[in-house]
């Protein structure tokens, strides 16, 4: 009788092979010696373009993958090439999209649903899954090579010589960018210096800021209704008056950094000062900080309260470095743990600069 995790296995194999048969970008079969496997079309459709649109704004982000395995592009045979991918559904799709007319292999590995860049640092795209997968789908009878051409981004989680230890084929590197893949096959898998290069164009950093706005704004607004409140605060006693002048300005200082941080942030990165980009973000607050005071003499003829000008000082740059330090993640610029050490020093610097200005601006309340 077979183990319960014996029976499992087999039942979520089952499921994953329903899936990847039933999913609307698959147009057929190609029979090889390991069995059917899925056709993959390359053309992609309104489907896949309003998925991806959606995962941009955090809709189901989560949950945008393909089921991993063996697929086909085109009609390949046992010399075709073996193209590797993560089951993010946007890296999949950006991998089939640059193959219309080309025959190739594309093995699917388990990610949980991240793509390439940010698997290969937490691991999932690694030696071990690349090894699992290979055995998995039975490749070795699939293809007579031994080559896998795995994305140069995916390199840090790969040990080559251990896969080619443990199961035979040896990884060759791609391009950076799926767009350059037909040039580099068509090259004998030869990359140009400008294929090795890691961009972060001004078209990569504007898709990330939908998904960052939706994340961050919840936290940005229950602030910004924190400072609302608390603006009707004084030592005389609670005062709507307060909240209207100076909890509304507040909030709106608030919300004013954060939009900074999360859209100019990204858009203005190239030509913001400093490497790291906690301190770009600190710099686009100190932007914002000097044109919200000069406004401010520009209008009223003076400063209101030089507390609260100490305060804003210190809590603008410490938000939009927050924000703008969320991005050293989704560039390929950074490693993890190039990620981890500016966090390292940014964080405590962050959230100390946020409470001395916020001690001024509590300060600036009982003042006034």
């Amino acid at each position: 009788m077979p183990s319960i995790d014996a029976y499992s296995q087999r039942t979520l194999r089952s499921f994953t092979v329903r899936r990847r048969v039933d999913a609307p970008w698959i147009d057929g079969f190609v029979v090889t010696a390991s069995g059917k496997v899925p056709r993959v079309q390359t053309a992609l459709d309104f489907r896949d373009c309003l998925g991806s649109v959606k995962a941009r704004w955090d809709i189901g982000r989560m949950n945008y993958r393909v089921p991993p395995g063996l697929y086909a592009a085109g009609n390949p045979g046992i010399g075709s090439t073996v193209l590797v991918s993560a089951n993010y559904k946007m890296s999949f799709d950006r991998l089939r999209s640059v193959l219309p007319g080309r025959d190739a292999w594309i093995l699917v590995l388990d990610t949980d649903g991240v793509n390439v860049w940010c698997s290969a640092g937490k691991g999932t795209f690694g030696t071990d899954e690349i090894v699992r997968r290979v055995q998995e789908s039975g490749l070795e009878r699939v293809v007579s090579h031994r080559t896998l051409v795995v994305p140069q981004l995916g390199a840090p989680g790969v040990s080559a010589h251990e896969v080619q230890r443990r199961c035979g084929f040896r990884v060759e590197y791609g391009p950076v960018q799926a767009e350059d893949l037909p040039a580099f096959l068509d090259s004998g898998m030869k990359a140009s210096p400008d294929m090795r290069r890691v961009r972060f164009r001004l078209r990569d950093r504007a898709v990330l800021i939908p998904v960052e706005l939706v994340m961050g704004a919840k936290y940005a607004v229950l602030l910004a209704l924190a400072f609302l409140l608390l603006g009707g605060v004084s030592g005389g006693g609670y005062s709507l008056a307060g909240v209207r002048t100076i909890g509304l300005k507040s909030a709106a200082v608030v919300l004013g950094a954060f939009l900074a941080g999360a859209v100019l942030g990204p858009i203005l990165l190239p030509w913001l000062p400093g490497r790291a980009f906690s301190a770009k973000g600190a710099a686009l607050g100190l932007v914002l900080v000097a044109g919200i005071g000069a406004w401010d003499i520009f209008r009223n003829g003076g400063v209101a309260s030089w507390l609260h000008a100490a305060a804003w000082m210190a809590i603008t740059p410490a938000l939009t470095s927050f924000v703008v330090m969320n991005f050293t993640g989704a560039s390929t610029f950074t490693s993890l743990s190039g990620v981890r050490r500016e966090m390292r020093f940014a964080l405590p610097l962050q959230v100390a600069a946020a409470a001395i200005g916020f001690g001024f601006w509590l300060g600036g309340l009982f003042a006034a």
